[in-house]
């Protein structure tokens, strides 16, 4: 898209830059590493870290060439080495978005490895030959490069400008990562004709937040004179005429950000980190109205349904039309009628583990070749749906590793997978995706649970967004009868059994070891313990548990007395570790799916011996209901206890204000578990 100011045909080219902009201090200098940097007594605190990011600072800016503006981004980046581990630091990927003939270039690339030898720093610069470019997506590449000759104790950076025409793809600027950065700097300087959002997410303030506005000078090359155009020039007709327009000067420093922790039950990084992102909203020419570019969520409906790899595949399943079409007759109930379409489409096309929204190629190809993206396997779901007389609608969505949409920016490549909505007569909506056969119809793969999904209707008024939520829970019972002998040797019978999302997992990953090497997995935590075979029951039918049941024998401790005996039977079959190691946590606790863990354990004693103390029950409440735990020792006929253990998250998600309950559940909890029954032998 041409951004032209209505200057004169001839105009050949027009450079701007902020004077302001270019008058400030820059907070780095390229090939000027600081000498202390190479001692150790700056890192004496970042024992903990691989590497350490000293310096991190970006600027773009707007140029004018070929009558069209484009985008200068301008980085440089210094690095500390500190350990091996760190080396992955010297492994530079830059992203460059393409279209057509059009495609982001990359200018000016260098890069420099300094050492310390002898007291003597040694240079080691970046051969252009050691650097590549690999295909991401259709419209993505990577420049990929690795800085030379590194080790502990390297310094090294790098320098380059990307030069882009596209003018919505300002490129973000991320102030943490994984390892800490001491400082981070993002400067823009945007003339008065654009008009960008800019969102800021993350955890840690701004040490330096400042806007300020500026003249920006143009220089506009004519080659007939130059006629008014609503600027203010500083001379008319002339072959260089000076242009000054208004500028708005943005920067924006973070210090001393600690490294990104990846933590467990969390969605992507990206969806944390602390970043700046901008989406351009609006563009005013001189002696043009103001034009609003930014998206509309009824706009990217209408686009995605005249989309041949999209709205155009929806209609294009009839090659299905002798498999579907029985089932409407034998399935009279919408719902029943569209699992058993589910069940064709999956027989059909296996998912091959790649997400997108729209097919590669098309859905005859996926269907030949029997395999297929999420986008071949639920676009030909709907088209079977339809076909079975069921008004199925696509429904898109962004997995829990690509990221959460924000509903405020509508943005298409916030999303990367679809599937099937089916309205219901009672007014609910059967969400059904086809790529997971381990899962029943109208539950949700785990990477779909992420938010809200976007309904695309052909009219706009129709399309909404839809809750996802998990329509089951986690669910893990276990039922344990054990018996014990004099010196505290244990024989067992355990009846298991996997429900909901655990059920899939549990599923998925018996279908990948295979019984033998799973049921190794499976005892491998219990010291001594021999399990002569593993019997499972319910293995094809996805909407039961999975069950196994077993028997073990765990022989007695050479050492143990035999007037009193030591016993913790509910740690044997629970977790052993709070999951939770961190004091504090700065974003959500996301399980997916509400977590159910039951434990009943029958304990017989051995003749003549009894418990020395009955444990008090314990009952433990997460704030608002939020979740529960009880568990209880009951000494019932003689020579036989009765233990349960029963733990009920009943949120998908937890707040960062209630990880401490959350974690404070879990340390109760394990202790309670991990508590030792006393047994003695009777007088």
């Amino acid at each position: 898209m041409k951004h032209s100011l209505r200057y004169p045909a001839a105009l050949a080219a027009m450079v701007l830059a902020s004077l302001t902009a270019q008058a400030q201090t820059e907070p780095i200098k390229f090939g000027k590493p600081d000498p202390k940097d190479f001692t150790a007594a700056p890192f004496v605190g970042d024992s903990a870290a691989t590497a350490v990011v000293l310096c991190d600072y970006g600027t773009t800016n707007f140029q004018y060439n070929n009558n069209d503006f484009q985008l200068i981004s301008e980085r440089t980046t210094r690095i500390k080495i500190l350990k091996k581990a760190g080396y992955d630091a010297a492994t530079v990927e830059i992203p460059l978005y393409h279209r057509g003939e059009n495609q982001e270039k990359i200018t000016g690339l260098r890069g420099t490895t300094y050492n310390l030898v002898n007291g003597q720093v040694v240079k080691t610069k970046l051969d252009g030959s050691n650097t590549f470019t690999e295909d991401v997506t259709a419209n993505l590449r990577m420049r990929k490069f690795t800085l030379p000759d590194v080790r502990e104790g390297s310094v090294i950076e790098y320098n380059y400008t990307v030069i882009s025409d596209f003018l919505f793809n300002f490129q973000d600027w991320t102030f943490q990562r994984d390892i800490p950065v001491r400082w981070s700097e993002f400067r823009a300087s945007i003339p008065e004709y654009f008009h960008y959002k800019m969102l800021q997410q993350g955890y840690h303030p701004l040490a330096v937040q400042t806007r300020n506005e500026s003249t920006m000078q143009f220089t506009v090359h004519t080659a007939g004179g130059f006629s008014g155009s609503g600027l203010r020039t500083s001379r008319e007709a002339a072959t260089n005429d000076a242009v000054s327009a208004r500028a708005t000067n943005y920067d924006w420093v973070m210090k001393d950000v600690p490294a990104f922790r990846d933590e467990p039950y969390m969605t992507t990084s990206e969806d944390y980190l602390d970043r700046i992102t901008f989406q351009l909203a609006g563009e005013q020419f001189p002696d043009q109205a103001y034009k609003n570019v930014s998206g509309t969520w009824s706009k990217i409906d209408m686009e995605l349904l005249g989309m041949d790899n999209f709205g155009g595949q929806l209609d294009r399943g009839g090659f299905l039309k002798d498999q579907i079409m029985p089932l409407v007759a034998k399935y009279p109930d919408q719902a029943a009628r569209a699992a058993a379409v589910r069940e064709v489409v999956m027989a059909a096309v296996r998912y091959d583990g790649t997400d997108h929204y729209a097919t590669t190629a098309s859905l005859r190809k996926a269907f030949d070749a029997h395999h297929g993206t999420a986008a071949d396997v639920n676009l030909l779901l709907i088209s079977a749906l339809r076909l079975a007389g069921i008004p199925a609608n696509p429904l898109l969505l962004s997995t829990r590793s690509h990221g959460r949409v924000d509903q405020t920016q509508p943005m298409l490549s916030r999303f990367n997978y679809v599937m099937a909505l089916v309205p219901l007569a009672d007014g609910k909506d059967l969400l059904v995706d086809a790529t997971e056969p381990l899962l029943p119809c109208g539950v949700l793969p785990k990477r779909c649970l992420n938010q809200a999904g976007r309904l695309i209707m052909k009219k706009p008024e129709d399309g909404r967004w839809v809750d996802l939520n998990p329509a089951q829970r986690y669910v893990h019972y276990q039922q344990v009868a054990l018996t014990m002998d004099a010196k505290g040797g244990l024989t067992g019978k355990v009846h298991e059994e996997h429900g909901g999302y655990a059920g899939a997992e549990a599923r998925q990953e018996l279908s990948s070891l295979g019984e033998k090497k799973y049921l190794a997995q499976m005892t491998r935590p219990h010291s001594g313990w021999t399990v002569p075979k593993l019997t499972v029951a319910d293995r094809e039918s996805v909407d039961k548990p999975l069950a196994f049941d077993y028997e073990f024998t765990q022989p007695a401790d050479d050492n143990a007395t035999a007037d009193l005996l030591y016993l913790s039977p509910l740690r044997e079959f629970s977790t052993e570790q709070n999951p939770f190691r961190h004091d504090d946590r700065l974003f959500p606790v996301d399980f997916g799916a509400p977590q159910d863990e039951t434990t009943m354990v029958t304990l017989t004693l051995p003749a003549g011996y009894e418990l020395a103390e009955v444990p008090k029950p314990t009952i433990v409440e997460m704030p608002e209901g939020g979740g529960r735990f009880m568990c209880t020792v009951t000494a019932g006929a003689p020579g036989v206890v009765q233990l349960m253990s029963r733990m009920s998250l009943r949120k998908p998600v937890y707040a960062a204000e209630e990880y401490t309950h959350l974690r404070e559940f879990y340390r109760l909890m394990l202790e309670k578990q991990g508590e030792k029954l006393i047994i003695k032998k009777k007088a």
